[in-house]
């Protein structure tokens, strides 16, 4: 196929969506495009992959294809490498691992669980002396998740209502805690 009946097929795929023109690009791309990635180091099941994503991707966006800015080959080989870039990212990328030893917290000391258990038992009483809705506005972030815009939205509460009674809660709780001065009770 010479670089002229790859355009044209390009074109009428992207036209017409015409599968003989798509079937002859496959016959003739597909192969150098394999080759292609098993130069880079793919395996050849993973290469057949590969090809049937770049493959893919051609026929979804030939429409995209612009003969003024390049030819067939040089269009769908960026294709090539731009997928092979995405697969490599993905592998590369580290998989979650919930018992991995830098994400498990170590037992508590016993010092420690007990001064958890003293601030908790402060938080909680810091919690209680807030106005209702103040403590509420704390609650609904702190305890549900909740962003100030959902808790302006449930209550139908102005957010800037919100957001002023979250800072005077947080005012309370930090003079409550003494956390100006940087000591936890």
């Amino acid at each position: 196929m010479d670089a002229a009946a790859a355009q044209e097929a390009v074109l009428a795929v992207a036209r017409s969506q015409d599968r003989a023109a798509f079937a002859a690009l496959f016959a003739h791309f597909a192969p150098r495009v394999k080759s292609y990635f098993v130069k880079r180091g793919v395996a050849n099941a993973a290469a057949d992959e590969l090809v049937q994503d770049v493959m893919l991707t051609v026929w979804v966006k030939a429409r995209y294809f612009d003969p003024a800015r390049g030819g067939v080959s040089t269009w769908l080989f960026t294709i090539a490498r731009n997928t092979l870039i995405d697969r490599i990212r993905r592998e590369r990328r580290p998989e979650y691992d919930p018992l991995d030893p830098a994400l498990v917290d170590e037992p508590a000391t016993p010092d420690v669980t007990v001064e958890r258990t003293r601030f908790a038992a402060v938080l909680k009483t810091a919690l209680a002396e807030l106005p209702e809705e103040q403590a509420q506005v704390v609650a609904q972030v702190y305890g549900e998740g909740k962003s100030l815009n959902d808790v302006a939205n449930a209550s139908s509460t102005p957010l800037g209502t919100v957001k002023t009674r979250m800072r005077l809660a947080l005012a309370r709780l930090r003079t409550h805690l003494r956390f100006d001065d940087g000591k936890s009770p």
